[in-house]
């Protein structure tokens, strides 16, 4: 594999795919460089700051205090904000050039997997989640841990002296730290009753409520102490295993479905022993030879986002009414902002069925050619109300309403560059006979990209 083949397995992995304007200056560059490169690009971060105050908590106060129909405007209110910040994110991520942050905080967003109906805190989260993706797991862990999202999602405001509600500690140990199988039920209920009086305010701030909080003596993990939340999440971080279980997820997310037992322990090696930094991890895992092994290139099945991320950067999508990217989040099921379960998306060869297949095959085409799609039976109950006072509603469910700059696009093919080339950077799987044919059959490179990004192979990274 030659330097630019590996630069553009890089930013298929680290980013949302290569440009075809970059071909020039990236042919000129080594790995190491393009990998300096990715992030320095992703050294500033730029939170989302669509919610400037807790408005949905100072509407929901005045709607308390109101009639029927004043609720009934703050829930229509509040859901809009829902889609307006679902937006926002698709927006940044398919227009920043910090593309490595912004698929770090794509993978935080699902090991953190959180629904809240308040956006102002779905914010809160994502941004938190951004700030940190590159650096300290601790920091990120913490965070997150405190930010109200997750203690309202997983019930940690019930959590009382007397009165333990061990949700929210069960699922920091399995799904956010340490895994299944490496702590015991009696750790739960123990750190269940550290994490007592951890709650927030009307403002939407972090407050440890004395009154609620056990002091009393915990044992947890064979360490026994008056145990604080904070003390909890150092003693999970002791344990070598969590950072495994943490290595084993890039890995997946990064590199392979199945992964590698001995490059996720030099992975964890450098995580356990670096404090939990993140960065060094990724550049170790970017700049390995492993990383660009053939089984490791083209394997992976991108996710709706990286699909519809990847389809507007590299064609410079623009839509008439944004919100038609949400039914396609809907169609291929990955919606921002609302995970299956705490859990979040399995991810995988899961993100395909015969529904969502045929809807990945069409997409592509559909949004390059202005053209219509049946989401017949994919939109989302929640939005029947608002679909049907809107005065496009065929529309706004069944056009693309999108315009692709093509001559942009063409413009940034180097000078005798073939439209083979031009295939191998759309594609991350080996030209194979079927492929070379589309090439050579296709009149133009306008419709051979057409034709490519309607095929399966386009469907992987």
């Amino acid at each position: 594999m030659n330097s630019l083949a590996r630069i553009k397995h890089l930013y298929a992995r680290a980013g949302f795919g290569l440009n075809v304007d970059k071909l020039a200056q990236y042919q000129r560059l080594s790995v190491k460089h393009a990998v300096d490169e990715l992030f320095r690009s992703s050294d500033f971060s730029q939170p989302l700051s669509l919610l400037t105050a807790n408005q949905t908590y100072q509407m929901a106060d005045r709607a308390d205090k109101t009639d029927t129909l004043t609720r009934k405007m703050f829930l229509q209110e509040q859901r809009q904000q829902e889609k307006d910040l679902n937006l926002a994110w698709l927006n940044q991520m398919s227009s920043t050039e910090a593309v490595l942050r912004e698929k770090m905080v794509l993978f935080w967003h699902n090991h953190f997997a959180c629904r809240t109906q308040n956006p102002w805190y779905a914010q809160q989260l994502n941004n938190i989640q951004r700030d940190n993706a590159l650096g300290n797991f601790k920091t990120l862990l913490l965070q997150v841990s405190q930010s109200p999202a997750m203690l309202q999602f997983l019930n940690n405001q019930q959590n009382r002296k007397g009165h333990p509600n061990e949700n929210f500690a069960r699922e920091l140990m399995e799904l956010f730290t340490i895994g299944r199988g490496n702590y015991t039920e009696q750790d739960i209920k123990e750190s269940a009753r550290a994490f007592t009086g951890w709650g927030f305010n009307n403002k939407g701030e972090f407050v440890m409520r004395a009154g609620q909080h056990d002091d009393g003596s915990k044992t947890f993990m064979g360490q026994s102490g008056n145990f604080k939340g904070e003390d909890i999440i150092d003693i999970i971080l002791q344990k070598k295993q969590t950072a495994v279980f943490i290595c084993t997820k890039l890995y997946r997310y990064l590199v392979n479905d199945t992964p590698d037992k001995a490059h996720v322990n030099a992975m964890a090696d450098l995580l356990y022993n670096g404090n939990y930094e993140l960065s060094p991890v990724l550049k170790y895992v970017f700049t390995a030879d492993w990383f660009y092994a053939p089984a490791n290139v083209g394997n992976l099945i991108k996710s709706p986002i990286d699909l519809i991320v990847g389809l507007n950067r590299q064609f410079y999508i623009t839509y008439n009414n944004p919100e038609v990217m949400m039914q396609f989040e809907r169609a291929l099921g990955q919606v921002l902002f609302y995970p299956p379960n705490v859990a979040g998306w399995p991810g995988g060869k899961n993100w395909i069925d015969s529904s969502s297949l045929m809807y990945r095959l069409k997409i592509p085409s559909t949004v390059l050619n202005n053209g219509i799609i049946d989401f017949h039976g994919k939109a989302d109950p929640e939005d029947e109300a608002l679909l049907a006072g809107m005065p496009n509603r065929k529309q706004v469910k069944t056009q693309a309403q999108s315009t692709a700059d093509w001559d942009k696009f063409l413009a940034g093919i180097p000078k005798g560059t073939t439209k083979e080339q031009v295939a191998e950077v759309l594609l991350s799987p080996e030209i194979n006979s079927n492929l070379k044919s589309v090439i050579v059959q296709s009149g133009s490179i306008k419709s051979m990209v057409v034709e490519l990004v309607s095929t399966p192979e386009y469907q992987l990274c």
